[in-house]
């Protein structure tokens, strides 16, 4: 880690030494006590591989993320990719896991299958890393309890109600087909 109190003394020392006309008022204009302390800019090598794993502690990154998080504070783009596919070939970052924890937290929050792939386009991953979880997953069964869950269990005559159900279950990401039978089945149907 830094240690702000030695780098403000070098710093006051190479000013003095520098530029011996500097008025104090202006070394004073330069708090580094403050809370929020500066970003290290351009990073390179192992401070660059350091801040790396210090982002992926936090959370898992899709490949594309980890370049653009790391790109703002390296000095080289090129050193940025090549740290990325050192990450993903030690499996440090992977999109596979990224997406397996997508699908799962997109499935909790009620999203269908067009929803997630969305979701995981937003963050350049591949679908088709998870495409048999996708082809496992009864899509039927998530919209109508999530059709339950917001509308009842009785099946609605009116249009209104049905365009409603329809919509609400569209927007949500689910295909017509899941739709519909989710809309029409009964509550003693299996």
């Amino acid at each position: 880690m830094l240690d702000y109190d030695v780098l403000k003394q070098q710093f006051d020392d190479s000013t003095e030494s520098t530029s011996p006309t500097t008025p104090p008022e202006s070394l004073e204009a330069l708090n580094f006590d403050d809370e929020q302390q500066p970003k290290a800019q351009g990073l390179t090598g192992s401070r660059l591989r350091s801040y790396a794993f210090a982002v992926l502690t936090r959370r898992e990154y899709s490949k594309a993320e980890l370049i653009e998080k790391l790109a703002l504070y390296a000095m080289d783009r090129d050193e940025v990719l090549k740290l990325v596919d050192e990450l993903a070939t030690q499996n440090y970052q992977s999109d596979q896991r990224v997406a397996e924890m997508m699908l799962s937290s997109q499935k909790r929050k009620g999203k269908g299958p067009n929803r997630i792939k969305l979701a995981l386009k937003s963050k350049k991953i591949d679908s088709s890393l998870i495409q048999e979880e996708l082809k496992e997953t009864d899509w039927n069964e998530q919209a109508y309890q999530l059709k339950v869950k917001k509308f009842g269990l009785t099946v609605e005559k009116e249009a209104k109600l049905k365009a409603k159900q329809i919509r609400f279950l569209m927007y949500r990401g689910f295909e017509m087909e899941a739709i519909i039978k989710a809309i029409t089945r009964q509550e003693h149907d299996i």
